[in-house]
């Protein structure tokens, strides 16, 4: 069984969801310390006529030191969603497929959702079946183990009984492989290949948001996706 992990990052680009289609089984590090700095679990690119339109979720940082991901609460200050919504919906008015999805991001963006955890789960678990990928999703928080670092990623393997740990070729010069090799699990790499397809507003932007495929391509998503599959 092939196992392979990743944060919960919100609307992922496209490489996330080859990951997961390499995989038979994704973790989803929610147990593991926010990180303190800018991080794709709370924010993603599209695309509006000005370039890249950043989407970002505000959440509660400050005077709240450590914290896991399962624990950070969503911000629902101020207009945020709503403005989101319009951003979208004007950026995307003259996308072939805006229509197929806007009943969903309306819905979406008028939750007030307490975790970002949950938030971001919820558009990765729309998108996956849209995608129509079958990977078994799993919270780690779930499966009672604790721990850091590898140690943790191994512990993950042994408990779900996976023989293959697929990760990013961009970590091979960081992964100390060793403990993989001693709980007998091999270590494969792989590395995403940029998704191309039609986007308005001018020249391509590579690795957007998954939601910037499927407005702008519907159904032919799922073989972009695919692509070296």
């Amino acid at each position: 069984m092939i196992l392979s992990t990743n944060q919960p990052y919100f609307a992922p680009y496209s490489g996330f969801f080859q990951k997961m289609l390499r995989s038979d089984v994704m973790v989803i590090l929610d147990d593991v310390q926010f990180p303190r700095g800018t991080t794709w679990i709370t924010r993603n690119r599209l695309k509006n006529d000005q370039g890249c339109l950043w989407m970002t979720i505000p959440v509660w940082k400050k005077g709240l030191g450590f914290q896991k991901i399962s624990e950070v609460r969503i911000c629902h200050e101020g207009r945020w969603q709503s403005k989101h919504l319009g951003s979208i919906r004007s950026a995307y008015r003259n996308a072939p497929y805006l229509q197929d999805h806007d009943a969903w991001l309306q819905g979406f963006f008028s939750r007030e959702t307490e975790k970002i955890a949950a938030l971001d789960l919820e558009v990765i678990r729309y998108l996956q079946d849209y995608l129509q990928i079958e990977t078994r999703l799993v919270l780690m928080s779930e499966l009672g183990i604790a721990g850091s670092g590898v140690p943790l990623l191994v512990e993950a393997c042994g408990k779900l009984g996976a023989s293959t740990y697929l990760v990013q070729a961009s970590a091979k010069t960081y992964l100390n492989t060793d403990l993989f090799e001693r709980a007998g699990i091999q270590t494969v790499y792989f590395k995403p290949i940029p998704a191309v397809y039609p986007q308005l507003w001018g020249d391509f932007l590579p690795d957007l948001s998954a939601l910037d495929v499927i407005l702008n391509c519907g159904a032919k998503a799922r073989d972009l996706v695919r692509c070296g599959f």
